[in-house]
């Protein structure tokens, strides 16, 4: 899936994932390829990308970002938009 993390300040990632793993006002989800379009409120906590593996360099990494709230788009076309306040 295409993946954009942005904060008010910058573009925290943008790029192929494998998952997008965050805390919701409902609970914890994982996004994964061609997931059901949503729009949803995060809430504070940990979100977790996994990188697509396109190289052994970017195979499986794991990249973290802490935010105090934000929200989370997933769209038809397998895009998926995450603006967030850290």
């Amino acid at each position: 899936m295409k993946l954009s993390i942005y904060s008010l300040k910058k573009v925290l990632f943008q790029g192929s994932a494998q998952l997008l793993n965050c805390k919701t006002q409902l609970g914890e989800i994982t996004v994964l390829d061609n997931h059901e379009p949503l729009i949803t409120v995060l809430t504070k906590g940990t979100m977790k990308v996994v990188r697509l593996p396109m190289s052994n360099e970017t195979a499986g990494k794991e990249e973290y970002f802490e935010i105090k709230s934000g929200f989370l788009e997933v769209r038809q076309d397998n895009e998926v938009r995450c603006i967030v306040e850290q």
